[in-house]
């Protein structure tokens, strides 16, 4: 059975919600500060679980694994390291300066090392988080809703993934943002960004687009965003890109975003939200790499089934390894 996509308006919890996304920023910061650059900030991302997101292991520089996770089912924050029983506390009514410091507690009594940036990034008119007394609300029902939609996305996502044969990122969730992506790349050179984002370096910005992308995600809403949407972008935006084909109903090219929309709400009413999700996600990628002049029979391929390794054709005998070894069985 298909499990139902959760409704998550966000007027209802926009409160929460904000919170959630500067708990998620901390967290994340942590995890930056602690792990080697990689092309489009890769190694500073979040990841969704069964339970909630999770920083996965951070090697902190003490010599102790760490790693911190949201448990959003039981509304608990929770820090692992090697070793050592967990540390963990309650996530309620708080302010972002009394979350900050439970988890730069937890963290240092793990052996972790705390000297995370003190200011949240990509949002309007940043506060310190330490300056940050206002006690934010928190609904737990809404936000194992939201946990629940993005354990629906999740696998939508990673299935179009499967589709694409040059570089593509991990689906992921960036905490600057709040947004759950993967990033395809054509294997080109794009032009220097010009930057520009609020509160974020622009020589951030720059590499991570320092290669031309077609990017697909998810976000709650928020900064501007009155409610869940999905959405799809081209960097650089090629001539063309806003004529998409057969996109299905309800979505539509935002000439102010400069990208393609679609309500989490007209994926979730639809008689197959799966089915209407990878439409959009197909008919906007299509629309970037047509548009962009992607090497499509290079990059593309069919997407995966479970199980069954991708056919491909005999390459000639002077191309075969030597060795063959470190393979697995389905």
């Amino acid at each position: 059975m298909t499990p139902t996509w959760p409704a998550i308006p966000h007027a209802p919890w926009a409160g929460t919600c904000a919170a959630l996304h500067l708990w998620c920023q901390i967290i994340g910061k942590y995890r930056l500060a602690h792990t080697r650059w990689m092309n489009h900030s890769w190694q500073a991302t979040l990841y969704v679980t069964p339970r909630g997101l999770t920083t996965g292991p951070v090697h902190d520089p003490s010599g102790v694994a760490v790693q911190v996770t949201l448990d959003l089912c039981d509304s608990r924050a929770v820090v692992q390291a090697t070793d050592r029983p967990d540390r963990a506390f309650d996530l309620g009514p708080t302010s972002v300066a009394g979350f900050h410091d439970r988890m730069r507690d937890a963290v240092t009594a793990q052996g972790g090392t705390w000297d995370v940036h003190g200011s949240p990034n990509e949002v309007p008119d940043p506060v310190p988080f330490a300056r940050d007394d206002a006690v934010r609300p928190y609904d737990a029902e809404a936000i194992a809703r939201f946990h629940a939609a993005l354990l629906r996305i999740v696998p939508v996502l990673e299935r179009f993934r499967t589709s694409f044969l040059g570089k593509s990122s991990p689906v992921h969730l960036f905490w600057g943002s709040f947004d759950l992506a993967v990033t395809r790349f054509s294997g080109r050179r794009g032009p220097l960004h010009p930057g520009g984002f609020p509160n974020l370096p622009d020589a951030v910005t720059r590499e991570a687009y320092d290669h031309e992308v077609s990017s697909a995600g998810f976000w709650p809403g928020g900064n501007g965003a009155d409610e869940a949407m999905f959405y799809s972008y081209a960097y650089p935006v090629p001539p063309g890109f806003a004529r998409a084909a057969a996109l299905p109903d309800g979505a539509r090219f935002d000439e102010a975003l400069g990208e393609y929309v679609m309500p989490y709400a007209a994926v979730r009413d639809a008689p197959d939200p799966e089915a209407v999700l990878l439409a959009f996600l197909r008919a906007t990628y299509a629309a970037a790499a047509d548009a962009g002049g992607w090497d499509r029979d290079r990059l593309d391929c069919a997407e995966a089934e479970r199980r069954v390794p991708r056919a491909v054709s005999a390459p000639r005998p002077e191309h075969l390894p030597r060795h063959a070894g470190g393979t697995m069985g389905p």
